[in-house]
């Protein structure tokens, strides 16, 4: 039995935290009750204890607080969340209070929301796609059960579009699949659009809609990603569900967490994050993955802004080192109306072989990507050359390369919102695009496969 202590030494309000002196038997991450003067209740987690004085986040927020008459109850354990089935087709805020109508979401046991990256003892390495329906994923960066793969994307580019189609029309090979959404930071209109987008998913039964607002406490965005991820290790774990978590925009989390840092009166790092800030990552992303003697898996789809398109600022920078690679947006590509703007040469799956290839997709799958990516390369040095010398002093190979470039990027990359693509369709596509090209330049197909075309 918990023991509960109730406090009302509330020495200042700063942001949005609360520092309570004279403080006993309160521990790190501690769940508390917060009473205000007006009888309005509150919630809180304690960050930090340094003998008698205690530094709590309101989740809230500590706007119309007052340190006079504010009583504060210490429940004795962590903030946790009821988990169960219960969570799927609702549509919640980023503390998980319903946004639906509905009742608050109910389960038959309760987790912590912190939660702990998962003992590489207990791991099972990701094996078996989840696919997308869109080719620039599907075909040369495949998504992997258990993995994490980031989106990077540069400022005006359609990054929650992808999120939304991606969430909505994911598959996993026939077995029980349910997809979290985290929206951190959205407007108010991104919002309606991400609920519209997903509704018949949603009414499907086969989501978990978390969104959280920019004008909603900063807390809360730090809260929204560890509520998705500990929602989705029940499904997973306990109900042997293929999860696929979607969190966007990671950068806005950063941002929460630079805020509340700076409210601590921490020593700043790189770009004022806190020098924990790659370690915090790491405990979130790491909670995904497959576990041994278990049937379900967490897939991870973070999707961040990178700041003035710079790929080396901390956030992309350290979210690159945790994860297993990158989906690259390209300026490029968007200028030319082309959706998704993922440029295929920046972009990298690292365990595609893990997930793609015979017994997995099919089994021309593998050579056919990595012949698509090496005549891209090639094609991509054509069009260099070209900007130099002129179109018309090239040989008819190289004008081969330009014409298959555009043929990739027309018929393979570019696809509508709404459009999902079964893997065959794609593949084809890109034959498509390969067979335009002489037969000597095709030197990482089998001989079979080519025959057989």
């Amino acid at each position: 039995m918990t023991t509960r202590v109730e406090f009302t030494g509330v020495r200042e309000l700063r942001g949005p935290l609360v520092v309570v002196e004279g403080t006993d038997g309160v521990g790190w991450d501690e769940f508390a009750v917060i009473r205000l003067h007006t009888g309005e209740r509150r919630h809180g987690v304690v960050l930090e204890v340094d003998r008698d004085l205690a530094v709590v986040e309101v989740l809230e927020g500590t706007a119309a607080m007052d340190a006079t008459g504010t009583r504060l109850e210490f429940t004795g354990e962590p903030l946790s969340i009821p988990v169960g089935p219960g969570w799927l087709g609702r549509v919640c805020n980023g503390r998980g209070a319903p946004l639906d109508g509905g009742p608050p979401v109910a389960g038959p046991i309760r987790a912590p929301v912190a939660g702990a990256p998962l003992n590489p003892v207990w791991r099972r390495p990701p094996a078996e796609p989840v696919l997308t329906g869109i080719s620039a994923i599907d075909a040369l960066t495949t998504l992997v059960r258990g993995q994490k793969l980031p989106v990077f994307s540069l400022p005006g580019l359609p990054q929650l579009e992808l999120a939304a189609q991606v969430a909505a029309q994911a598959t996993s090979g026939g077995e029980p699949f349910s997809v979290v959404f985290g929206g951190i930071g959205l407007t108010h209109a991104d919002a309606a659009f991400v609920t519209r987008a997903l509704d018949e998913r949603s009414a499907a039964g086969e989501l978990v809609l978390l969104l959280n607002t920019a004008d909603d406490p900063v807390i809360e965005r730090v809260l929204t990603p560890r509520l998705a991820l500990t929602v989705a290790e029940d499904l997973a774990f306990a109900q042997g569900r293929h999860v696929l978590v979607v969190l966007t925009d990671m950068t806005s989390y950063a941002e929460a967490l630079r805020e509340i840092s700076a409210a601590r009166g921490e020593v700043p790092a790189r770009r004022s994050y806190p020098g924990y800030l790659y370690s915090d990552l790491a405990t979130l992303y790491e909670r995904c993955g497959r576990v041994k003697d278990r049937a379900g898996s967490v897939t991870v789809l973070p999707l961040l802004t990178m700041p003035g398109g710079d790929i080396t600022h901390p956030v992309p920078d350290l979210t690159g080192y945790i994860t297993e690679g990158q989906l690259v947006f390209s300026a490029e590509l968007h200028a030319r109306g082309v959706y998704p703007p993922i440029d295929p040469l920046q972009s990298l799956s690292r365990l595609m072989r893990k997930g793609a290839g015979p017994g997995r997709t099919r089994a021309d799958h593998l050579d056919v990507a990595a012949q698509l990516l090496a005549a891209l390369a090639r094609a991509r040095q054509v069009r260099d050359l070209s900007d130099l010398i002129g179109v018309a002093a090239l040989t008819e190979t190289d004008r081969g390369y330009l014409d298959f470039e555009t043929a990739v990027r027309e018929d393979l990359l570019d696809q509508r919102t709404d459009e999902s693509r079964e893997l065959d369709d794609t593949l084809e596509r890109a034959w498509r695009a390969l067979l335009r090209l002489p037969r000597r330049e095709l030197v990482m197909l089998p001989a079979d496969l080519l025959d057989a075309r």
